[in-house]
């Protein structure tokens, strides 16, 4: 049976590198947010997002064309989804149904300066996390099976996680996804250039590291209204017990 995954991240997480530990498995096929384009033309994101012009003539913009090819395919046993929760513009079932929910969270006081390095000044629906508890309350509400996972606890043990995410997936844990080669991959969306430049100098799961730059002031507010989603999804988050 094919099994389709939905990982939904918040943006400067370890995504990339989840979507390069599955990627190492010979029966996955892994894709790169799917529903850029479609966020980029359907929002008002594209003037400060990098590349975006390249990203909406190159990509599919349309939600249902994109949902349509993902459904479709055919051409392998697992397909793993790398998804931004701040791309998911609508509720539509048509996001959920037929597919496996994992999302990803990490704490905005490590996420938000580097996101902001990038994006400057972002709000709270750029960086994810309110959108991820919208989505705990679609899952619970309607009984749609999901799993919750947060960076920090994933790299203290990649490989307890990653077994307790197969084993949630129902498939088998694969020892090849705790490591890669480093570079960039074929299926590295075209924002890479602007996004990947540390997940490919990697060749594995790197360890945490705490930030040792002080907290930006500008994004205080931000991160007061990011704190509360965070403790939640953390709370509901895997653990290494």
């Amino acid at each position: 049976m094919t099994k389709r995954i939905n990982l939904w991240s918040g943006p400067r997480n370890i995504s990339t590198a989840m979507m390069y530990s599955f990627a190492q498995r010979a029966d996955t096929k892994v894709e790169d947010e799917p529903f850029y384009g479609y966020y980029l033309k359907n929002s008002d994101a594209a003037p400060y997002h990098p590349g975006a012009e390249e990203i909406m003539n190159q990509m599919d913009t349309e939600a249902e064309v994109v949902l349509d090819r993902m459904n479709e395919d055919q051409s392998a046993e697992v397909f793993f989804y790398k998804n931004m929760t701040h791309h998911l513009l609508n509720f539509n079932n048509r996001f959920f149904d037929g597919f496996y929910q994992v999302i990803l969270t990490r704490d905005p006081i490590d996420m938000l300066p580097s996101f902001d390095a990038v994006i400057e000044n972002p709000n709270l629906d750029d960086v994810g996390y309110k959108r991820h508890m919208e989505l705990v309350e679609k899952f619970e509400a309607e009984n749609i099976p999901f799993v919750v996972i947060d960076a920090a606890t994933f790299l203290a043990n990649p490989e307890n996680q990653l077994r307790q995410l197969c084993k949630f997936l129902d498939i088998p844990f694969d020892q090849k996804m705790l490591s890669w080669e480093a570079g960039a991959r074929p299926e590295d969306g075209i924002w890479a250039e602007y996004w990947y430049s540390n997940v490919h100098k990697s060749t594995g799961f790197l360890p945490f590291r705490k930030k040792e730059q002080p907290f930006p002031e500008h994004l205080n507010e931000l991160l007061e209204q990011c704190q509360p989603f965070y403790n939640s999804l953390k709370s509901m988050a895997l653990s290494n017990e």
